[in-house]
C-alpha cells in the first residue's frame, strides 16, 4: 500500500509540472553509452559471438531491439569530438568544444537531462567501468572548462545529490601524492562511499558511490577479457545500481550506464578486448532489458555511443574477403597487461617468450604462423630485448613495448580486425531503443539531439538545452 501511496503521489507531482497526460510517460529510463563503441566495433562482436557459438542466428541484444538508428558526434571544434565534448552533446543537447564538460563553448553552465529528472522527482544512478569522474558520466552532474579538473569534478558529484554513482575510483581524492580532502566534502552531503558490492550490499544510505576495491587502478577495473571471479563487472554493477534505485527510489529513476573500456581497448588497438567488452556491455543491458520486460509499459532503454575509437574494421588486407574473429577466444591477456609483462621481463631468451605466447595467444598450436611471421617476432624481440633498437607506440593510456605491438599486428593479421587510428574518429555511432517512446529515434540524428527525443518521450521538458541558473 505504501508502495502505491508514492506512485499516487509521484503521479500528481508529475501533473503539476506538466499538461501532458502521464501515462504515456516512461518512469525508468535507461541510457547506455558504450564509449568508443562504433558500427565497427558492434559488427565485429557480433560477428566473434557468432564465430564461437556456431550459431550463425546469434545476435547481441542491442542489435536485436525494434530501433535501430546511427547519429552524428562532432564537436563545436572539431569533425573528430572527444569524450568530454561528446558527453556533453549527450547530456545536454548542445555541442561544446573538446575538453569543455557540461559547459558551452562561451562556458555557460548547461544543465543535464539527470538535473532535469531530478527536478522532476526521480531518481538518478550513474555506472561506468572506467573512473566515475571521467568525461561521460561526469558530463551528467559537472559543469567545468577542463575535463581534468578532477578536484572539481568530484566536489560536484558529491553535491549533485544523486542517489547513485558507481565507477573505478575517483581521481580528485588526490593531487600530486597529497590527499585533497574531497573524501569530507562527500560525508559533507552525506553521501557514502563504499567498496566493492561487498560493501554496498551491507549499508542502507540513500546516496552511495561505489568504486571499485582496487584503489591503485582507479581509472578502469579490468577488462573483460581479463576478469577474476569476484571483481565488479558492468553487469554486476549494473544490477546493483538497478536494486540501489528500486530500494530508494522505487517509483521513478533515470540511470545511465557506461561502457567506458571499449574506448580504452579501441585505443590500444586490441581487437579481442573490444570484443569481450562489447559483451560484457551488452550483458549490462541485459540487466535493464530484464527490468523492462517486467515494467514494459514504464520503461525506456536508448543505447548509443559518444563517438568511435580507432576506425574499427571487420576485414583487413591480410585477410582481403576473410575474417576469423574466432581466434582471439585464445587471447588471453589485454595489449596492456601483455605490454606491461613485456617492460618488466629483464633479458628474456627466445624460448621463454615462444612459451608465453603460446599460452597467452595460442600461437604455433591454435593459430599456425607462418615462417614469414615467425621471423617477423623473432627479428622484433631481437631488437626489443636484445638491442633495444625498437621504438614503442604511443596511445592515448599507454606507451606500448614494441614487441607487444608486434604481436597484436600478427593477431589482426589472422583474426582479420583492421585499425585507421589508435585516436577517436568522426564516424557516426550506433543508436538502439525500445520501450515507451522508442519509436522516436529511428531516425538518423545527430548526438545532441538523444536528450531531446528523451525529453519528447517524457513529454515534460522544452526541446531547447536549458542553461543553468
Amino acid at each position: 500500500m505504501r508502495n502505491i501511496l508514492r506512485k499516487a503521489l509521484a503521479v500528481v507531482a508529475g501533473c503539476a509540472l506538466s499538461t501532458s497526460a502521464w501515462a504515456s510517460h516512461p518512469d525508468y529510463v535507461f541510457l547506455f553509452i558504450g564509449d568508443g563503441m562504433g558500427p565497427g566495433q558492434v559488427m565485429t562482436a557480433q560477428n566473434y559471438l557468432r564465430a564461437v557459438t556456431q550459431r550463425p542466428d546469434t545476435t547481441l541484444l542491442m542489435t536485436s531491439l525494434p530501433v535501430t538508428s546511427l547519429c552524428t558526434t562532432y564537436s563545436a571544434s572539431s569533425p573528430v569530438t572527444d569524450s568530454a565534448a561528446a558527453g556533453t552533446a549527450i547530456a545536454t543537447g548542445t555541442k561544446t568544444r573538446n575538453n569543455m564538460l557540461g559547459m558551452a563553448s562561451d562556458t555557460t553552465a548547461l544543465r543535464s537531462i539527470a538535473r532535469d529528472f531530478q527536478q522532476l522527482g526521480y531518481g538518478i544512478g550513474l555506472v561506468t567501468n572506467v573512473a566515475a569522474d571521467d568525461a561521460t558520466p561526469a558530463a551528467f552532474y559537472a559543469n567545468v572548462p577542463d575535463r581534468g579538473m578532477y578536484y572539481e569534478i568530484g566536489r560536484q558529484a558529491a553535491e549533485s545529490g544523486y542517489e547513485f554513482i558507481a565507477g573505478a575510483g575517483l581521481r580528485g581524492f588526490s593531487k600530486q601524492g597529497q590527499p585533497t580532502g574531497l573524501a569530507s566534502h562527500f560525508d559533507r552531503y552525506n553521501v557514502k562511499i563504499v567498496h566493492g558490492l561487498d560493501e554496498l550490499a551491507q549499508t542502507d544510505a540513500n546516496k552511495v558511490v561505489l568504486l571499485s576495491p582496487d584503489t591503485i587502478h582507479n581509472y578502469r577495473i579490468n577488462y573483460a577479457i581479463e576478469a577474476r571471479q569476484g571483481d565488479m563487472s558492468l553487469p554486476s554493477m549494473t544490477r546493483a545500481a538497478i536494486d540501489h534505485m528500486m530500494r530508494v527510489r522505487p517509483q521513478q529513476f533515470f540511470m545511465m550506464v557506461e561502457g567506458g573500456a571499449i574506448d580504452h581497448a579501441g585505443h590500444a588497438n586490441d581487437g579481442a578486448s573490444v570484443i569481450g567488452d562489447v559483451l560484457d556491455f551488452d550483458r549490462a543491458l541485459r540487466e535493464a532489458y530484464n527490468f523492462y520486460l517486467a515494467y514494459p509499459e514504464q520503461t525506456l532503454i536508448v543505447v548509443t555511443a559518444d563517438h568511435e575509437t580507432g576506425g574499427m574494421s571487420l576485414g583487413n588486407n591480410a585477410t582481403g574477403y576473410w575474417a576469423n574473429t574466432a581466434v582471439l577466444a585464445n587471447q588471453h591477456v589485454s595489449k596492456d597487461t601483455f605490454s606491461d609483462l613485456c617492460n618488466k621481463l629483464s633479458d628474456p631468451t627466445w624460448d621463454e617468450m615462444e612459451r608465453m605466447l603460446r599460452r597467452d595467444f595460442g600461437f604455433w598450436d591454435a593459430i599456425p604462423l607462418t615462417d614469414k611471421q615467425t621471423s617477423l617476432l623473432k627479428d622484433m624481440f631481437d631488437a626489443t630485448f636484445v638491442t633495444h633498437s625498437a621504438k614503442g607506440q604511443q596511445a592515448l593510456y599507454n606507451y606500448y613495448n614494441p614487441f607487444a605491438a608486434t604481436v597484436f599486428d600478427v593477431m589482426d593479421s589472422h583474426s582479420g580486425i583492421g585499425w585507421t587510428s589508435i585516436k577517436h574518429t568522426g564516424n557516426p555511432v550506433p543508436v538502439f531503443a525500445v520501450g515507451v517512446g522508442s519509436e522516436l529515434f529511428s531516425p538518423m540524428s545527430d548526438n545532441t539531439e538523444i536528450s531531446a527525443r528523451i525529453r519528447e518521450a517524457c513529454k515534460k521538458y522544452q526541446h531547447t538545452p536549458v542553461m543553468m541558473r
